[in-house]
């Protein structure tokens, strides 16, 4: 598989230290960022190194019940001491962020918290002071973890490849060395059972391999001398040696992980939709709690101290901590679960746009089918026999480097290397060659009928032969034609299983090809797929990519090569195959990489969007649900500042654990018309 150019970042950066993220990195508002620098985080509003540590949080939480029982029972003196002994041990890094922020007029949490505490303080109810506090550390260091096991699930996949490996010594002995230190062309021992260490490519010894967690493949690739293997899968069977072929940061693991990073950092349009209201939406909240501060003594005949403590209790809920982290961790989690299954999504944006496809382009060679021809069926002609035939056949067909020559060799039987003499090639119609005083030819119909040996019989043959999508030769010598031999380019295996897919979901696929329409409709009409178009040049994929967006909506295209490259870019989303025939053009210009080549990842990818779409929604109006029932509560004069800790704080949680759901898996379930 040539991974080579999954992306364009230099191997050098391949792979950077894992960062610790905030755990809501947009409570700061958005205008922080005023350049749309996405991903920065160094500059939110949660400054998780305040946050003290469990011991520290667990003895704050029983200094406050302390301090509320002792309001309880009016013991001021040592309420007041429970309290300041709580704040000091679970809020002074928050308290001091806060005041930090105030000054920097960012109103984030801290800021919030700031306000809130100093205000019960202000109006003596230090118990509350000091119970809020340490629910918010509680409750961010809680969070904070969660969102950490989101942003860095992928990077547990660089914990599969092996820290040593076994050099083999210029004496034939092997030595452990870590394998950050194998030069580039060492040669590397791999026991039965063991995993891979680095990418390389096998120089003896057969085996198969499970690669799935690096390409998602579902069944073990066999592996044989010159076949690629990658740092992380796991060998099954037979010892094997092989050729290091890149350092750990360039690994194929590596390139996936930092693939997956850099797609963290685009953010969906929901996500950026989301961290502009956030930016409008907290001052004004700031401003509705000064509003209810000073106005309900007047409007609502409260008490002054009345009005403050529910005013406090607003802002304590106005944060949109939950309402922002939202999207960032329901986003993460589909694009881990997508790599897991080899599926390589770059970015939210293109995470969000496949869910609303209703049509998908598909390129035949190398996409619909495998892109190795292969020889389905031979027969011989005119009485000839089977034997002999096939043997001439083998003959020259493995003299010849001709690609189907190539599939006609592999498909018959082995014979005796060197029996044919000198082989010629005939431009543009076969070979000919000299085997046991005979000269024989293997060639196209056009080569036969130069020789006069094409009757209607065998044009009509090799006309249903064409019909099915096959390239035919012929054998011929000594004025008959002997063996008629049909190669293909087969299908991929599950490709009409994703056909099937598609259409349940609602999404229409459609063949646009470069190859001979007759062999494109061939193709298409075994796939089961009804829209099929050939002879297509690159710009013809252009136009027909624009006719269907036109048509029928928003449309993706899936190739392979180079000429599949304008087509994908112009492409609401763009699917390479991420296989041994792919170009890295092709897999750079697209949006989706299909790592295992596997056409079912397609409608995988598109439900997982849908999934993640209505999963992002779910969290926005759970965020924004509580804080209206709790700005309704303030307003009534029943809020308490506890209870807005518990809640906000409580609603964060619940979106993170909601987001993290979709990193079970990208599987296509059954369409429900909502998807649609």
């Amino acid at each position: 598989m040539t991974q080579e150019h999954l992306h364009a970042t230099p191997a050098a950066t391949a792979a950077p230290p894992p960062r610790s993220a905030p755990a809501c990195g947009s409570c700061a508002p958005a205008h922080d960022h005023p350049h749309g620098h996405e991903g920065d985080d160094h500059d939110h509003d949660h400054d998780h190194g305040a946050l003290p540590g469990w011991p520290r949080i667990a003895a704050a939480l029983v200094l406050a019940t302390g301090a509320e029982v002792a309001h309880w029972l009016q013991q001021d003196t040592a309420g007041l001491a429970l309290a300041v002994a709580a704040i000091a041990l679970s809020g002074l890094g928050v308290y001091r962020a806060g005041l930090k922020d105030l000054f920097r007029l960012r109103l984030g949490i801290n800021a919030l918290m700031a306000v809130a505490v100093t205000g019960a303080v202000l109006i003596g109810q230090w118990p509350e002071a000091a119970m809020v506090m340490a629910l918010y550390v509680a409750a961010e260091r809680i969070e904070h973890g969660a969102m950490d096991r989101a942003r860095n699930a992928i990077r547990g996949l660089l914990d599969l490849a092996p820290q040593t490996a076994d050099v083999v010594q210029a004496d034939g002995s092997t030595q452990r060395m870590a394998a950050a230190e194998v030069p580039l062309g060492a040669t590397v021992r791999i026991a039965p059972g063991a995993h891979v260490p680095l990418d390389g490519s096998v120089l003896r010894g057969t085996s198969a391999v499970n690669q799935a967690p690096i390409t998602g493949e579902s069944q073990l690739a066999d592996k044989e001398p010159g076949d690629p293997l990658y740092a992380g899968s796991v060998n099954q069977h037979g010892e094997l040696f092989m050729e290091v072929t890149a350092a750990p940061a360039s690994s194929l693991l590596a390139r996936i992980v930092h693939a997956v990073e850099q797609a963290q950092a685009s953010r969906a349009p929901t996500q950026r939709f989301v961290d502009r209201f956030a930016a409008v939406y907290t001052p004004l909240v700031f401003l509705a709690a000064l509003l209810l501060g000073t106005l309900a003594p007047w409007l609502l005949d409260w008490t002054w101290q009345q009005s403050t403590y529910q005013a406090l209790a607003l802002l304590v809920i106005a944060c949109p901590c939950a309402l922002v982290i939202s999207t960032p961790v329901t986003v993460v989690s589909a694009l881990t679960a997508a790599a897991r299954r080899g599926i390589l999504i770059k970015g939210g944006s293109a995470l969000e746009t496949a869910r609303g496809l209703r049509a998908i382009a598909l390129d035949k060679t190398g996409t619909l089918t495998t892109g190795s021809p292969t020889l389905v069926h031979w027969q011989p002609l005119g009485g000839a026999p089977a034997d002999a035939a096939a043997a001439a056949a083998w003959q020259i067909a493995s003299r010849s480097d001709h690609p189907v020559s190539r599939a006609i060799a592999a498909g018959l039987p082995a014979g005796t290397p060197g029996a044919a003499g000198e082989i010629r090639a005939l431009p543009g119609r076969g070979v000919e060659a000299d085997l046991g005083g005979r000269r024989w030819v293997l060639g196209n119909l056009r080569l036969v009928r130069e020789l006069g040996l094409a009757d209607e019989a065998l044009v009509q043959t090799l006309a249903e032969h064409e019909r099915q999508g096959r390239t035919v030769t012929l054998l011929a010598s000594d004025g008959a034609v002997h063996a008629l031999f049909a190669v293909a380019d087969p299908l991929r295996a599950h490709a009409a299983d994703a056909v099937a897919q598609l259409k349940t979901i609602g999404v229409q696929p459609v063949v646009l090809s470069g190859d001979n329409p007759a062999t494109v409709a061939a193709v298409a009409a075994e796939a089961g797929i009804e829209d099929a178009r050939g002879g297509l040049l690159p710009e013809d994929k252009l136009e027909a990519m624009a006719e269907l967006q036109s048509r029928i909506g928003p449309t993706a295209m899936t190739g392979d090569g180079i000429n599949d490259a304008p087509a994908l870019a112009r492409a609401d989303v763009g699917f390479a195959m991420g296989g041994a025939h792919s170009t890295g053009m092709a897999m750079e210009t697209a949006d989706v990489v299909l790592m295992n080549d596997d056409l079912r990842r397609i409608p995988d990818t598109v439900v997982l969007a849908r999934r993640a779409h209505r999963v992002l929604w779910q969290n926005i109006l759970l965020a924004l649900g509580v804080k209206a029932v709790f700005f309704l509560l303030a307003v009534m004069g029943q809020a308490t500042m506890w209870m807005a800790v518990v809640a906000d704080m409580g609603v964060s949680l619940a979106v993170v654990a909601n987001g993290l759901r979709l990193r079970r898996g990208a599987g296509t379930p059954p369409a429900r018309e909502g998807d649609r």
